[in-house]
């Protein structure tokens, strides 16, 4: 069955990097566009940056655009999101997620049909 699960957070203090990572199983990745979200506390889940199974065309949140970059090794079944110049309010649980098979991504997370558990990012000084 599909399976998520990502890693790579931590704790990062204001203006450092991490990299996330998203380990797809039972599934091949090349047929699914894969999307990072984000929920802090008290907050809504938002949509944090997404890459099309189909052309690799990528889309973010105006809030980590040229801060962020998602992409993917197919070939590894991996998904990456590279976060560089981390803000306090970046602070949240990151999850990567799939609408399906040949699905684009779409922007409310409503339409994910597969998630991960989550890792913790915290930026914090």
């Amino acid at each position: 069955q599909v399976q998520l699960v990502e890693s790579g957070g931590g704790l990062v203090q204001p203006g450092g990097s991490l990299r996330l990572s998203c380990a797809a199983s039972g599934f091949t990745l090349d047929y699914y566009s894969i999307g990072w979200f984000r929920q802090a506390p008290g907050k809504e889940r938002e949509g944090v940056a997404c890459i099309s199974r189909s052309d690799g065309r990528t889309s973010y949140a105006n809030s980590v655009k040229g801060r962020f970059t998602i992409y993917r090794d197919n070939a590894k079944n991996m998904v990456y999101l590279q976060m560089n110049n981390l803000k306090p309010e970046d602070a949240a649980i990151y999850y990567c997620a799939t609408p399906g098979q040949w699905a684009p991504c779409p922007s409310s997370p409503y339409e994910y049909n597969y998630w991960g558990q989550g890792t913790q990012v915290t930026v914090s000084s």
